[in-house]
């Protein structure tokens, strides 16, 4: 995949003094890539999509487990932003985000520990958590910090849809940032439509209704649901996410979605004593090959 050079670099050779044909051949062969698109683009089937959150177990391992995942083999992964109240996730996710903030981490200490993860992995990177704390940090600060690191996508459930359209579609977009919206069993054909129509990276599939981390594995309903979504032939992909914990689970998301999204599962494996190395590679191979 061909590297993307960083936001500011890029900024300053296109404000150079080119011709329209120089502007054109320039993008044809140097505009920054679209690292999620290029993705699905390479690979329709078996996405596997880990999360994690940032400043958890030890404040300083943030960059150590993309670096480590990244080198497992995953195809993607969601870096958490710990919040006090964090509503939709189980008793691991906010067990991990009140450890995080114990240890210190904040937005800024996250963007600190993510300067120059794009000269070690070039795999798709996304933040994801609540609006809160990005509202404090100030919208198009946060927006434009995170394009010009190299962030990919950002995932924040509780941004309506309303508000993005009207209000924050172009900020996103003028950063390179894919803004990923979630649909649930309870949301409408209409609304799945709609999403489908703003989104520009990939649509998370939330399996249940219950917070990340309960389900043991997926019922008949859930099946009849990720049917319903798949036959709906969406223009986005679609990553199934929450319960998604094993082999077997991984296996069945990824016949009715493009992949599939793991947290609580991975959070728990970080609970070993164990070096980040060894338990990043074990987790990979247990979820792609059942060992």
């Amino acid at each position: 995949m061909m590297k993307r050079i960083p936001s500011p670099e890029w900024k300053v050779l296109w404000a150079a003094p080119f011709t329209d044909l120089d502007k054109l051949i320039f993008l044809l062969i140097f505009a920054p890539m679209n690292r999620i698109k290029a993705l699905f683009e390479e690979k329709q089937q078996n996405i596997l999509n880990v999360f994690f959150t940032a400043g958890y177990p030890n404040i300083d391992d943030t960059s150590t487990i993309i670096r480590e995942l990244a080198a497992a083999g995953v195809d993607m992964i969601e870096i958490g932003m710990p919040f006090s109240d964090p509503i939709a996730d189980g008793g691991t996710i906010q067990m991990s985000n009140q450890q995080a903030l114990e240890n210190g981490i904040n937005l800024k200490r996250i963007f600190d520990q993510l300067e120059g993860i794009r000269d070690e992995v070039d795999i798709p990177l996304l933040l994801m958590g609540y609006l809160n704390p990005v509202v404090q940090y100030g919208i198009e600060a946060f927006v434009k910090k995170a394009g010009e690191i190299g962030i990919d996508g950002l995932i924040l459930p509780d941004l309506p849809m309303y508000e993005y359209e009207k209000m924050y579609q172009g900020l996103f977009e003028q950063h390179g940032l894919s803004n990923i919206f979630l649909v649930t069993p309870q949301t409408s054909e209409a609304r799945v439509q709609k999403i489908d129509a703003v989104s520009n990276g990939f649509i998370y599939v939330v399996s249940t209704d219950s917070t990340t981390g309960r389900s043991s594995g997926f019922g008949p309903q859930q099946i009849e649901y990720f049917t319903r979504i798949q036959a709906m032939n969406l223009q986005n992909p679609t990553l199934i996410g929450f319960g998604i914990h094993n082999h077997d689970t991984f296996q069945t998301a990824a016949t009715y979605a493009n992949g599939a999204i793991i947290g609580s599962a991975f959070i728990k494996a970080l609970q070993q004593d164990k070096p980040i190395s060894e338990i990043a590679a074990a987790f990979v191979k247990g979820i792609r090959a059942g060992e």
